[in-house]
């Protein structure tokens, strides 16, 4: 009721903004193609929007790129489409359209009839874990062949079975298809990780779930004097030797952790499980590590109230096929923390959010 006692007025859904009005009427587009300043604003959201449509078509012919090494070739000589078509099997026409493709994409270009990368071409082969993460996307591609249904929740995806170490246990072969897969794309989080967290005043670091111990090997090139630990599962361990790395076989799902060390670290761990098990580990960190003690966490983390088209597409889609984990926003991660006994919790930092997001807290 208002104050002169007749009915408040039902709540009205204002709809879209007015600029999403204003996009949604033809009459505007058609203005929009006349006057300058406005047809380069349209022409770039255009662009913009026919990339999320073409999206998929993208991704594929990286992946043919990829899969028949045409990248690979060209960072060795440059090569006409002939030779390409020859080299790997593929019908010269059929060539012809995916160099272009590969242009289109500025990963490739020709000069004089002959194939070269380009910088970004270069880039791509250079850069670790952008290959394999290209070669295992088709086990997602495969889940998503019906999205309606897989949002539903109606779908048994295939990544739920490639990831059977999330759910408490794994076999040798896929715990080391694993630790490869994750050790490639482990140096850019290590390398921004590294950059977005003081080691100062670390005495000894523990790496949970820290695998077969690539984001260690990073930081003791950094910090030389730091005592390390690593402690993962029993077979993701086995065989690991790294020059003063200590190295621990458990599961932080059986209870406590190893005490010692004055920070405990969480690399790409978290968004792998669901919140019981993050708070539950959360709790074990807690307890192992003494007073003033760090907890540093380093994952891609959501946008929260501004999602982020790498977090909130790419990986909120990928822990979600998963079954078991989610992709959190540096406030969810911060809550959980806090909810484990942490204080002074820093807020999430980020050089490259579709590499990874950083927040320390203290015991």
């Amino acid at each position: 009721m208002t104050e002169t006692g007749l009915p408040r007025p039902a709540l009205v859904d204002p709809g879209p903004g007015w600029a999403a009005r204003l996009a949604g009427q033809g009459w505007f587009h058609r203005m929009c193609s006349r006057v300058p300043v406005l047809r380069g604003l349209a022409r770039a959201e255009g662009d913009a929007l026919f990339e999320v449509v073409s999206g998929f078509v993208r991704s594929q012919t990286l992946l043919a790129l990829v899969d028949l090494r045409v990248l690979h070739r060209l960072g060795e000589t440059a090569l006409d489409t002939g030779a390409l078509a020859r080299a790997t099997g593929v019908p010269g026409d059929r060539m012809a359209v995916l160099c272009k493709a590969g242009a289109g994409l500025r990963l490739m270009k020709q000069r004089q009839g002959q194939w070269r990368l380009t910088a970004r071409g270069a880039a791509f082969l250079s850069v670790p874990g952008l290959e394999g993460m290209v070669r295992h996307h088709p086990v997602l591609y495969r889940d998503l062949v019906d999205p309606a249904a897989f949002f539903r929740g109606e779908t048994d995806p295939d990544l739920a079975r490639f990831w059977p170490y999330v759910f408490g246990g794994a076999d040798p072969a896929t715990a080391t298809r694993y630790s490869r897969l994750m050790a490639d794309s482990q140096a850019l989080v290590a390398e921004d990780t590294l950059r977005l967290v003081g080691f100062h005043g670390i005495r000894h670091l523990m790496d949970v779930g820290g695998g077969t111990g690539a984001f260690l090997s990073a930081v003791v090139a950094a910090h030389p004097r730091l005592q390390l630990t690593l402690y993962d599962l029993p077979e993701v361990v086995a065989g690991v030797a790294v020059p003063g790395l200590t190295v621990l076989a458990g599961s932080f799902r059986d209870g406590s952790l190893p005490q010692g060390a004055d920070a405990i670290s969480l690399i790409r761990v978290l968004y792998d499980h669901s919140d019981a098990t993050v708070a539950g580990l959360l709790r074990a960190v807690h307890a192992a590590l003494p007073p003033g003690g760090r907890l540093i966490v380093s994952e891609p983390m959501s946008g929260g109230d501004r999602p982020d088209p790498a977090t909130d597409v790419y990986f909120a889609v990928y822990t979600l096929a998963m079954q078991t984990g989610r992709t959190r926003s540096g406030a969810e991660i911060t809550a959980l923390a806090r909810a484990a006994g942490f204080q002074d919790i820093s807020p999430a930092r980020t050089l490259r959010p579709y590499v990874t997001s950083a927040l320390v807290a203290r015991r």
